[in-house]
């Protein structure tokens, strides 16, 4: 593979040094800008970053053999990185849409036999092949608007063969597609109806079987739960998070999304890597997060299609709480895969700025997935993920919205996107 020189960036934005621990507070506006910006890339891996002459001097005697990228008057940033994802799933439910715009609620759809049971039914009732053909068309879009990770979670399966299924086709994906998938375990994602007068027998399923299967297979590293009012208890999601763990999964939770249920501080109380949604956390719970430096995931493309109120990003940034943003790509409550997009609504909806959504979707992000030694910044010795937007500076990708700025996807090395097309 020749060496691969993306040159001359109107703006390359790095975000180095943050690979240790995610940004927090003030930090988060720091993305290490370099004005007329370079990066030399070598078998997929980061060389050398810096400013154009600098790189031109150091690669001087190498310049002829290189596959030259001219980002001229472009933004060039580290690879999107989606940590909150629905990838797999069959269906579709625009119907429950046009519900909820005769004002029926989220919960009130799912308890009408609507909502996760809905795809829970289409989605056991596709084959893996199936699951696989509708999941890469959706990931193809992925990457199309600059995401080169991406975490897929299971939890419309919600019995052990479907939700194997699910897992099976994620890590299918992950090593057919150019976007890596970091696979969550999320078999309490809901009660299914079966199981509706007996919960606790389907928390016991669900620590007995479920998770030493997913375990013992190797298709998930993080486990998750649905901690919320008529979903699981915090007593029940804790009994799930700590048997994930005993079967090294590292737990996530849907937390706080609808009312204050203590989700929040559950996340800090088991060490839980991120906590998601939190439009309703409790102060404590935000306090107890930032001690504990749980990475709160915001997820303003839920709130926007729910037509309700976004969760406070400021309140969480100032407590100091590290941010990441996710669409939570799924389909009934946010069934996009514009990472853009939810970074625009980030700062109209959530108080983020834009160098604050930056930093959330690249090395926040791989924080919250467990791959910022990785992926999230542009330094040597990282895998060579970047995107290059058709914009001058980083503040208008989120500016113009609506607008798909990507041009070119560099993913481990190799051009993927081009032209605003996949060619792979």
């Amino acid at each position: 593979m020749r060496p691969l020189f993306v040159r001359r960036a109107r703006q390359l934005v790095t975000l180095a040094g943050s690979s240790a621990a995610p940004l927090v507070k003030e930090k988060m506006s720091d993305l290490g800008i370099i004005e007329n910006g370079s990066v030399w890339i070598e078998h997929g891996t980061i060389v050398a970053v810096g400013a154009d002459d600098e790189l031109a001097r150091q690669f001087a005697d190498r310049l002829a053999e290189a596959e030259v990228i001219d980002a001229k008057g472009k933004t060039v940033t580290p690879g999107l990185i989606d940590p909150h994802t629905h990838l797999v799933y069959a269906g579709s439910r625009e119907h429950e849409w046009t519900m909820r715009l005769h004002g029926a609620t989220y919960m009130e759809i799912m308890n009408a036999g609507g909502g996760i049971h809905a795809t829970t039914k289409a989605t056991r009732e596709a084959s893996e092949e199936m699951l696989y053909e509708e999941s890469k068309r959706r990931l193809d879009q992925f990457l199309l608007h600059g995401v080169t990770t991406v975490e897929a979670k299971s939890g419309y399966g919600l019995s052990l063969e479907h939700e194997i299924k699910q897992l099976n086709v994620a890590k299918r994906l992950d090593d057919t597609h150019p976007v890596d998938i970091v696979s969550t375990f999320l078999g309490a994602h809901a009660v299914p109806p079966e199981w509706k007068h007996d919960p606790d027998e389907y928390v016991r399923l669900v620590i007995d079987e479920m998770i030493p299967e997913a375990a013992r297979l190797g298709l998930a590293e993080f486990n998750d739960v649905f901690c919320e009012r008529g979903v699981f208890t915090p007593e029940q999601a804790r009994l799930i998070l700590e048997a994930g763990k005993a079967h090294g999964l590292t737990p996530k939770i849907h937390a706080d999304e609808i009312e204050p249920y203590g989700g929040a501080e559950l996340a800090a109380e088991v060490g839980a890597i991120s906590a998601d949604h939190l439009l309703r956390a409790s102060d404590e719970g935000i306090r107890r997060m930032a001690d504990r430096g749980v990475i709160g995931v915001l997820l303003p493309g839920t709130a926007f299609f729910l037509m309700t109120k976004a969760a406070d990003a400021r309140r969480l940034i100032d407590a100091g709480v590290p941010v990441a943003l996710a669409t939570d790509c799924n389909p009934g409550s946010s069934p996009t895969v514009s990472l853009p997009l939810v970074m625009t609504l980030a700062c109209l909806h959530m108080r983020m700025t834009p160098a604050e959504a930056i930093a959330a979707a690249t090395i926040n992000a791989a924080h919250a997935i467990g791959r910022a030694h990785l992926v999230g910044s542009l330094e040597p010795g990282k895998k060579a993920d970047l995107v290059m937007f058709n914009v001058p500076n980083y503040v208008q990708i989120m500016y113009h919205y609506g607008v798909n700025h990507v041009e070119t996807v560099i993913k481990g090395g190799g051009v993927v996107v081009k032209e605003g097309k996949v060619c792979i």
